[in-house]
């Protein structure tokens, strides 16, 4: 398939530069694929469309403080570094998604600077120039950089004291002290634990307590995944054909408890609700990867780009943000509820006046 056939028009006004007011007031575009009818709804009224039969999956990673801002060591050219995922040390396994991402030195970043950079360079960061990073060797993939932290407190620490929130590239910030404090709280579910990702599973961001109780005493039950989302998920696609794009990998988790939910929800006829395009990545990869398609609890790293005609092992419904034009991310969703249908839904979103993107309205797909 061509990339041209996943663009549609987006006026700029639609692209949500803050979260809604109040989480969990968002609305709700659902889908409904056997009837190609469509409802407007709102995000509390999800429990309508779930039963006790059914299993909701989610995406518990933790965004980080992940985006940095200083100088080099030897000249007062600045230096912007944005922590992409930790390194293996000296030919070791990659840390797991479930493990503490924080405790690593060593990391792949993007680097961005006015000067040419080279290996054994020294940038420091922080108003007391106490966090530093050496270059250590050059990656694949523009300004990747594989560097070391060097710092006598916790980078954990540090990283919260003065590193940003990596928000999208679409969300344009004056980077002012009360936009970065609601970023820290909004741009983060209400269920995060698992630190490591650069950008969070937005569909995930509309949760709030008093939905899950509504799910909750319908007797839903919630498990789930890990997946540590990487700058990759705005990578736009820029070949020809869509065949010929390649994802970027990223660290996953899946736990025992949520191999046997899943798979015991397919046995008795139940549907696998997925929230989110990061949570229907690490089910498909593992299903992929297993001899019957069932869920296989486990750790490692995904690069499955799912498109039209991919045909679904796990995911039976998915709630869903609006995608940008011409996105891997759009073409999952196509692949589910089919591409035409999808752009026919997200046109007639934009009639209706819905936020897109991160920050904006979602869509659930039944």
């Amino acid at each position: 398939m061509k990339t041209s056939q996943f663009w549609y028009p987006l006026p700029q006004r639609l692209i949500a530069q803050h979260p809604a007011e109040r989480r969990g007031t968002e609305k709700m575009l659902v889908l409904h694929r056997d009837t190609n009818v469509i409802e407007h709804r709102h995000i509390a009224d999800i429990a309508e469309y779930i039963t006790d039969r059914d299993l909701l999956v989610v995406n518990d990673t933790k965004v980080f403080p992940a985006r940095l801002i200083g100088t080099w060591s030897d000249t007062p050219g600045e230096v912007e570094v944005l922590m992409v995922s930790a390194a293996p040390v000296d030919g070791g396994e990659m840390p797991s998604a479930s493990e503490d991402g924080l405790s690593s030195l060593v990391w792949n970043c993007m680097l961005g600077s006015g000067r040419k950079c080279r290996e054994g360079q020294l940038a420091v960061f922080g108003p007391n120039r106490e966090l530093k990073v050496r270059l250590l060797k050059q990656l694949s993939g523009i300004g990747m950089w594989r560097v070391e932290f060097i710092c006598e407190r916790p980078l954990k620490d540090l990283l919260d004291e003065f590193g940003r929130t990596p928000v999208p590239p679409y969300v344009k910030r004056d980077g002012t002290a009360a936009e970065e404090r609601a970023d820290r709280e909004r741009y983060q579910t209400i269920y995060a634990r698992h630190v490591g990702s650069v950008a969070a599973p937005t569909a995930g961001l509309h949760f709030t307590p008093e939905i899950f109780a509504a799910l909750e005493a319908k007797g839903v039950k919630r498990v789930a995944v890990t997946l540590h989302v990487g700058p990759g998920t705005f990578r736009p696609v820029k070949a020809e054909n869509i065949e010929d794009h390649h994802m970027d990998f990223e660290a996953f988790t899946v736990p025992p408890e949520t191999a046997d939910a899943v798979n015991e929800c397919k046995a008795r006829g139940g549907r696998v609700f997925c929230v989110g395009s990061t949570t229907v990545r690490t089910l498909e990869t593992v299903a992929a990867a297993s001899e019957d398609g069932r869920v296989v609890a486990g750790s490692g790293a995904s690069d499955i780009f799912i498109y039209p005609p991919y045909r679904f092992k796990v995911c039976d419904c998915m709630l869903t943000n609006f995608h940008l034009p011409q996105s891997t991310l759009l073409m999952m969703v196509s692949a589910l509820a089919g591409r035409e249908r999808v752009l026919c839904s997200y046109a007639m979103a934009v009639r209706e006046g819905y936020m897109f993107f991160s920050y904006g309205d979602c869509m659930l797909i039944v």
